[in-house]
């Protein structure tokens, strides 16, 4: 007997709110915010970015959002209810196969955060560090063997949370991770900010520079804003068809960037001060956290523990987003092929072993193999990241401004008028989804181009 997705939705509003946040806070928070504002202005970056994110982002989120309510189905049933339109789905497959396509490289990832997490509490390890931790990550990535087998437990572990379904497994974890996930970092960055030197990662994130603050770094903020919040893979379309009807869609969507937001700027001050304060380059993006960092912890007080708590926090945050992506996919499966849970979340498993196992190859036995110069790895996360995550960016705020209309928009996020939304409000937020969020989308997508 088919099992009927459509009957499944969080518990309580605290619930989708957590859940969404877990999607939307990655590992991109813990390493790549943090160098973007250091390399574009410091505090000026940060002023674009909240406005970008707030007066931008939130409304493309909130249009997901609304899409995933009305619709109450996977993305693509979702996108056929509430356009009346059969070819609309194409934009919810589309959101599944980004889905896959980040998850392909990102369970590689995230498997590299169970080996660290290991090597982190196992005794030995920090002496190892200090002696060479750029040989051992090289040798660890480029193996053919060991990170395909932590992969294969990271997805593991995940479809464990999914099998669970939405109440008990998303929701349930995502109450429990969110809150955890925001202490330890806090207690990260207390450690980090009391070094000796560590003033000077503070001030490469906080005093503005406006001399190096271009037109670059504006589409950096607008890329970085978009890249963070997930938008264009369906995760919110997804959360949003489970979302109960007494929500408050518009304040769910403020209180998420906000979170999300707020979790990037505390990940760098947490990591930029202690990178300082031994002398590190900051850029080093994934070497950063897997070669740079474990140095550092052996050399600084209570090290050990850093180190413990610092991978348990990219662990968390590795997996909160894996969560929501692998959700995506598997509704998508359940609806189309009328499958149960734990039928779509397996053939999703099966072939995300499989593209993840291509990935994890890439930096090693398949370096050789490029496409326009890069690895199946970056060449994965390019394509997801700078053309399927902006098309169905585009596709949500186009399906919400040109085809739903302003009339369905606003009985969405008012549930009839049952739930106080201002006017001018309402207007503002579809003013920007119906013209403003495509013009800045199609910019953002050429000038990456060229």
């Amino acid at each position: 007997m088919t099992e009927k997705r459509n009957n499944d939705a969080f518990s309580s509003n605290f619930g989708m709110i957590a859940a969404a946040i877990g999607s939307a806070i990655g590992l991109g928070n813990l390493w790549r915010f943090p160098y973007l504002v250091g390399q574009n202005g410091g505090a000026a970056f940060i002023i674009v970015y909240l406005i970008i994110t707030l007066l931008i982002c939130t409304p493309i989120l909130l249009a997901e959002m609304v899409i995933g309510r009305r619709g109450g189905g996977s993305p693509r049933d979702a996108y056929i209810k509430v356009t009346g339109c059969k070819g609309w789905g194409a934009a919810g497959i589309l959101g599944m196969l980004t889905c896959f396509m980040i998850m392909s490289f990102y369970v590689v990832v995230g498997g590299w955060t169970i080996r660290y997490l290991v090597m982190s509490i196992a005794p030995g390890f920090h002496r190892g560090a200090v002696l060479d931790s750029g040989a051992i990550f090289g040798g660890f990535v480029s193996s053919s063997f060991s990170p395909i087998i932590y992969s294969l437990i990271f997805i593991l572990l995940t479809i464990g949370i999914i099998n669970l379904g939405v109440q008990k497994g998303i929701e349930k974890t995502s109450k429990l991770m969110m809150p955890l996930l925001f202490v330890l970092i806090v207690l990260i960055g207390i450690r980090s900010v009391t070094l000796p030197g560590a003033q000077a990662g503070l001030h490469y994130l906080f005093k503005p520079d406006f001399s190096q603050f271009t037109f670059d770094s504006l589409l950096a903020a607008l890329g970085q804003s978009f890249f963070s919040l997930s938008l264009g893979a369906c995760m919110m379309v997804t959360y949003g068809s489970y979302t109960p009807r007494t929500s408050n869609l518009a304040k769910n969507a403020a209180i998420i960037t906000v979170s999300d937001t707020f979790f990037a700027l505390l990940a760098g001050c947490a990591i930029m001060p202690a990178v300082f304060a031994f002398g590190i380059n900051p850029s080093e993006g994934a070497g950063l956290v897997f070669v740079t960092l474990p140095q550092i912890f052996t050399q600084m007080p209570l090290g050990g523990l850093c180190a413990i708590l610092f991978f348990v926090t990219l662990f968390l945050a590795a997996i909160s987003s894996s969560v929501s992506l692998f959700e995506v996919m598997t509704a998508t499966i359940m609806d189309v092929g009328k499958t149960r849970r734990r039928t779509a979340s397996s053939i999703c498993a099966a072939i995300l072993l499989f593209t993840g196992s291509i990935c994890s190859l890439s930096q090693g036995a398949l370096r050789s193999i490029t496409i326009g110069g890069k690895n199946i790895f970056d060449q994965f996360d390019y394509v997801s990241s700078n053309i399927l995550m902006t098309l169905g960016g585009l596709l949500a705020v186009l399906c919400v401004g040109w085809v739903i209309k302003k009339k369905i928009f606003i009985d969405e996020i008012t549930d009839g008028g049952n739930i106080p939304v201002s006017k001018p409000l309402a207007s503002a937020l579809f003013f920007v989804i119906k013209y403003l969020a495509p013009i800045v989308i199609i910019t953002t997508a050429i000038s990456s181009i060229f």
